[in-house]
């Protein structure tokens, strides 16, 4: 069977991620032909393995938290908490219905605009096409027609491939039970509570899983590489805050491990020995059932064929993109997380608007010869940790506060314990802690964590602050109603006060 003539397209995205989706939508309204290419699953990572499911089961983990907590708040419920209480089938279940109503509303959006979507991995192989470039996707299963490939050109090539889990490379790795030695997608379909669950990593989603079995019933472990848990979060005040809140829950911590193995134990229960070092060249053997690989993400570009379209990558394989997400090939832009930089969804759909917003209304890419200039809004991107309480942030890393203090910046910190939050104090919520930076001169707040039940919600209205330039004093003398959760920014500027030094 001769192969088929490639098929010419206006634009191309590869990979249906939290950008590519809504950029294939808005492109066909704009009158343009349009080809999606995704190997997996439309709606990409953040609904898929990412965001929603896990936060399904961050949503159990509380139930099952609260529960034991009932007494607390006067209610009696017959039994306790543990392994014997949780039906993983369904956590489980529970997770994968609403991932499928999700993933079903992004299918029927796509088909709807007229979207081509070809299921399948595609490839850079040249360049096809008046100023366009030519892929190759090999299909997922072979199409109708019985093609194993399928060859597409077109004048505009969007990429939003994403990343996956990275798998290191440690001694011993390779020869457990590859059953029991699981990343944060796998993990998710646990039919069981783990007995005893080894976390290598004490980033976002090492604390997020560590908690959320600690909570429906397995002993677990983080084994980490830092003297403290959470590198992106670097304030000492604030992490040492976390580590109390996971050790008061039972998670055990093992930091300041230069050095992890494995091997395979003579336990069956307990099959998985990992063998760490500390700094004082002492080891200890964990016997667990199962490991979760929680080490950082890589993207998934090494089968792209960047190389045979001239795309420049970092040496982490990250691709290289201007402020307009242009790429140094002439109209292939790049999207996502796959270009590196925080690897959060809000940003990969920030990163659609930037493309959608640099797009005439007839849907040219140009104007005049030249893009226009819309590049991230953003000055600072907002994170949250999904454990309980929430870890969220707004502004710089507090060791990138340094360079101003350096300059003659007068900054001080606002800090005060959650036990003074009275909507805290109602639900029995205390734990945790809220912090802001401030320009002494300027009274503009500089940054913002709050380790809180709903620390996101918090975090959201000093953000607004910030982005609209008021001060500190506005917040405390602003009308919140109450009793809610906001209120407490009446209160933060009355705590602790410190002089930042470094």
């Amino acid at each position: 069977m001769s192969p088929q003539p490639p098929e010419h397209f206006s634009a191309l995205i590869i990979g249906s991620g939290q950008s590519g989706t809504p950029l294939a939508t808005h492109l066909t309204s704009l009158g343009l032909s349009v080809c999606l290419v995704e190997r997996t699953h439309i709606a990409g990572c953040c609904v898929n393995e990412g965001c929603t499911p896990t936060k399904t089961m961050v949503a159990s983990a509380r139930i099952a938290y609260l529960v034991g907590r009932a007494r607390e708040f006067g209610v009696n419920v017959s039994g306790g908490r543990g392994q014997e209480k949780v039906d993983m089938l369904k956590v489980r279940q529970r997770k994968r219905d609403i991932v499928d109503s999700f993933r079903g509303g992004s299918e029927r959006r796509v088909e709807a605009a007229g979207v081509k979507v070809v299921k399948g991995e595609g490839r850079f192989v040249g360049k096809g096409g008046k100023g366009g470039k030519e892929v190759c996707v090999r299909l997922s299963g072979g199409d109708e027609g019985g093609e194993l490939e399928k060859r597409i050109t077109a004048d505009t090539v969007y990429i939003n491939v994403g990343c996956r889990p990275s798998r290191p490379k440690l001694p011993g790795l390779e020869t457990l039970d590859q059953s029991r030695v699981l990343d944060s997608t796998s993990i998710q379909e646990l039919d069981e509570v783990p007995e005893h669950l080894v976390v290598l990593g004490g980033g976002y989603i090492g604390l997020e899983f560590a908690q959320v079995f600690r909570r429906l019933g397995s002993k677990v472990s983080i084994i980490h590489r830092g003297k403290r848990l959470l590198s992106r979060s670097d304030d000492p005040e604030v992490v040492d805050c976390v580590q109390g809140l996971l050790k008061d829950e039972g998670v055990e911590m093992m930091l300041d491990v230069p050095e992890t193995s494995f091997s395979v134990s003579e336990d069956t229960e307990l099959p998985v020995l990992v063998t760490v070092s500390t700094t004082e060249h002492r080891t200890m053997d964990i016997r667990a059932s199962h490991l979760l690989l929680a080490t950082g993400r890589v993207p998934n570009t090494e089968t792209l064929g960047l190389e045979t379209a001239g795309i420049k990558t970092t040496p982490s394989g990250h691709i290289i993109a201007s402020p307009t997400l242009q790429t140094n090939v002439e109209d292939v832009f790049v999207m996502g997380d796959v270009k590196g930089g925080p690897a959060f969804t809000h940003v990969s759909y920030d990163d659609f608007r930037i493309i959608r917003d640099n797009l005439t209304a007839s849907g040219a890419v140009k104007t005049e010869g030249t893009l226009k200039t819309t590049t991230t809004r953003a000055q600072y991107i907002p994170s949250v940790v999904y454990t309980d309480p929430q870890i969220a942030h707004i502004g710089p890393k507090y060791s990138d506060l340094k360079p101003l203090v350096a300059q003659g910046r007068k900054l001080v910190s606002y800090s005060m314990p959650g036990s003074w939050i009275a909507r805290g104090l109602e639900t029995e919520e205390t734990r945790g802690m809220l912090k802001a930076v401030v320009d002494e001169e300027s009274e503009k707040i500089v940054s913002f964590t709050a380790v809180s039940a709903e620390g996101g919600e918090l975090m959201a209205v000093v953000q607004m602050a910030m982005w609209g330039g008021l001060g500190w004093k506005e917040l405390q003398n602003m009308v919140f109603a109450h009793p809610s959760w906001s209120e407490a920014l009446n209160n933060l500027w009355g705590g602790e006060k410190k002089v930042v030094k470094f």
